[in-house]
Formats: C-alpha cells, sequence, structure tokens
C-alpha cells in the first residue's frame, strides 16, 4: 500500500515532462517557461520536505499518509483547473506540498513496521513505487496527455491518489514514532556532522547518476538518429525495469552486508560503468547493455543510502529522510545544470566521464569516513545477528 502512494507520487514526477509541450501551447508560454513547473516543483519538494516532517513529526503515521495524498490530489486537481501560468505554478507547489509529505513518511513507516533487520528490504519495496512510475505510470500518463490533452493527466494523477486513501485508512496501523518534544529537537539532525556529511554523499554521488540520465538522448545520440523518440524510449524502458530489480536486490544487500559497503560498491561499479560509455554510442546493442547496467547500479544507491542516513538518526528517522530526499532533488537540478555546462565544454561523448568524477568522489568519500553513529549501529548490528547465527545454530544441533 505504501508503494502504491510512491507510484502515485512517481508517475506525476515524471509524467509532466511528456506533456510540457501540451501545456506550454495551451498556457500560451515558451516550452523553456513550462519547464519551470518541473523546476518549481522540484524546489519545492527539496525545501517543504524536511520542514513538513518536523512539523508533523508528532502526529500518526497514517494520519501523516493520508494529509500528504489529499493534498497532493488538491494540487493536481488546481493544475488541471490552472486558467493560466502563474496559477499552475502555484498549484505545483501545493502537489510538491503533498508529494514531500509523503514520500519520505511512507519509506520511514515501512522501516518502523519491518524494524532493524529488514530496513532495507522494507526501503526498497516502498522506492520499488518510484520505479515502476517509470516504467508504467509515466507512459501510461503521457499517453493519456497525447490522445485527450494534458489536462486529462493531471485529472489522472488527481484520482490515483485517492483511490490510496481508503486502503491506507482501512489497513494501516496507527503507528506514532518516537520523536523529540519541541521544534528545536526536531530539527536536531540538521545539526548532526555525521547527517550532513551523508547528504553531501548524497549530492554527489546523484548528481553523477543523473547527469547522463538527463542527457540521455544526447550521449546516446549515434544510435538513436535524428528523430529517436522510439529508441529512446526503450532505453528509457531498460532503464526504469533494470532500475526496479537493482532496486530491489540492494534492499536485501542492505540488509544482509551492511548499506554502506552496498553504496560503496555501486559508487565504484558507476565509475567503471560511466567511464566505458563512450564505446557503447555506436551500436546499439552495447547502448541498450550499458543502459540497463547503469540502471541496475544507479538504482542500487538509493535504498542502502536512505538505510543508512535513517540509522543515524532513528527517533527523527521522518525527518532525516526527508532531508535525505531534499538533497537528492537538489542533485538532479545540480544534474542539469551541470550537464549542460558539460555539454557545452566537453561534449557529449564525454559527458559520462563527468559523472565518472563525481562518483569516483562519493566512493571516496564514503570509503574514507563513516560517522560514529552510523559505526556504532553496525557494530550493534552485527552482534545482533552473531547472536541469532549462534542460537539457529544452536536449535538446529538440538
Amino acid at each position: 500500500m505504501l508503494a502504491a502512494g510512491t507510484f502515485v507520487v512517481g508517475t506525476d514526477a515524471f509524467v509532466i515532462a511528456g506533456v510540457l509541450p501540451g501545456i506550454a501551447a495551451d498556457l500560451h508560454v515558451g516550452l523553456g517557461a513550462a519547464g519551470q513547473l518541473v523546476t518549481v516543483f522540484a524546489v519545492a519538494y527539496a525545501v517543504l520536505s524536511p520542514l513538513l516532517a518536523a512539523f508533523t513529526a508528532g502526529w500518526s503515521r497514517r494520519t501523516v499518509l493520508i494529509t500528504a495524498l489529499v493534498v497532493f490530489a488538491l494540487g493536481n486537481a488546481a493544475t488541471a483547473l490552472a486558467p493560466g501560468y502563474p496559477a499552475a505554478l502555484a498549484a505545483r507547489v501545493v502537489a510538491a506540498a503533498g508529494a514531500a509529505l509523503y514520500a519520505p513518511n511512507a519509506s520511514a513507516t515501512a522501516a518502523a513496521l519491518a524494524g532493524e533487520a529488514a530496513r532495507g528490504r522494507a526501503f526498497a519495496l516502498v522506492n520499488t513505487g518510484l520505479t515502476s512510475a517509470l516504467i508504467l505510470g509515466a507512459p501510461l500518463g503521457t499517453a493519456i496527455g497525447g490522445a485527450y490533452g494534458w489536462r486529462s493527466t493531471m485529472w489522472l494523477v488527481t484520482v490515483l491518489p485517492l483511490l490510496v486513501v481508503p486502503l491506507l485508512a482501512a489497513r494501516l496501523p496507527r503507528i506514532h514514532t518516537d520523536t523529540p518534544r519541541g521544534l528545536r529537537g526536531r530539527f536536531a539532525p540538521l545539526a548532526d556532522r555525521g547527517v550532513l556529511y551523508m547528504l553531501v554523499v548524497t549530492v554527489v554521488v546523484f548528481v553523477g547518476i543523473y547527469i547522463p540520465f538527463e542527457y540521455l538522448s544526447a550521449v546516446y545520440g549515434p544510435v538513436l538518429g535524428p528523430d529517436g523518440g522510439g529508441p529512446t524510449a526503450v532505453l528509457l524502458l531498460v532503464f526504469g525495469i533494470t532500475g526496479t530489480a537493482g532496486n530491489l536486490v540492494a534492499g536485501h544487500l542492505a540488509d544482509r552486508f551492511g548499506p554502506r559497503r552496498v553504496v560503496l560498491g555501486a559508487a565504484l561499479a558507476l565509475t567503471v560503468i560511466f567511464g566505458l560509455v563512450p564505446l557503447s554510442r555506436e551500436w546499439l546493442p552495447a547502448a541498450l547493455f550499458a543502459v540497463a547496467v547503469s540502471g541496475w547500479v544507479s538504482f542500487s544507491v538509493t535504498t542502502p543510502q536512505q538505510h543508512r542516513i535513517a540509522a543515524l538518526a532513528p527517533q527523527a528517522q521522518s525527518v532525516v529522510v526527508s532531508l535525505n530526499a531534499a538533497a537528492l532533488y537538489l542533485a538532479v537540478s545540480l544534474a542539469g545544470g551541470l550537464g549542460g555546462i558539460g555539454l557545452e565544454t566537453v561534449g557529449a561523448a564525454r559527458l559520462p566521464w563527468l559523472a565518472a568524477g563525481f562518483t569516483l568522489i562519493a566512493a571516496v568519500l564514503t570509503a574514507v569516513h563513516r560517522p560514529k553513529a552510523e559505526r556504532t549501529r553496525a557494530e550493534q548490528a552485527w552482534a545482533e545477528r552473531a547472536r541469532a547465527d549462534r542460537a539457529e545454530g544452536t536449535a538446529g544441533a538440538a
């Protein structure tokens, strides 16, 4: 049920790019101005996510999630009804508020339900909603927009969250997480150096991940041709499918071997993959293989990094997971700007090397420093696992 909500949020986030031409024509603005609807949503999400998480930290998770989906639906309805461009911008801020309140809290709620031993798998399952939105939700919404207009697409993402609300109301337990009292206590993770260090790693690694993704059509231009619509859609589909699989596997690996090892391995693997991407630009099968592998490894970072930052502040998980989401959206924005500069300076062929530089820096940051709180919790987790293994061995012998 929690993943169904993230599917809806992800569909809304991904589908706007597919209906921008229709929005621009209907609202009588240029395509660049229409694209600011995406930027405004991302900036509002990044700013509001930790603030809303802190202000609602004392609420039951069920109340928070239901409220988030209702606000999200209202924002999308307002977008569908927007008479002009300014109203559409304001409506996207409202929708972003709902999304920013839902997605991190859904992950934190899943972690609370699953417990310490299965936290990685819980995060992975909720994040699957986002990756499946890339595969199914965004293409469906884009197709509806092409057939019936962009406002029909917005009505779709208005109705979908309202279908999830009664499921959450009926089935989700009324969970209250351990929350520090007072706003100062709730914002305390912002002053934690370990949390800030982890957020820097999130920004750096996801800048590297999103540079080649946002400029996919330029990076693989030689095999996509001048039109490129069909082959590009195939590459995106492959990226989404392998990303979904990679996300689920990463959750299990994080629980088994620890999230830090998974993040480090994925960052190093991405460095190698992006370094070799220029060799795959001239042949479509090679391009498909490169995209498939990069999709798998790219989405192997999301869940373990969430896992790491949530472990740093167990009494304020919703706040720190929201901070991580804000850092990710900041990385997406930076990737667009830095990728554009790289495209003009070094060219599309070498753009993946720029991405490889960021993922290598992220790997170094992950390897050279480990926050004290993470070391302590990792040692506790290994001790608990060892005790469980010994108990299982004793029971088996008996």
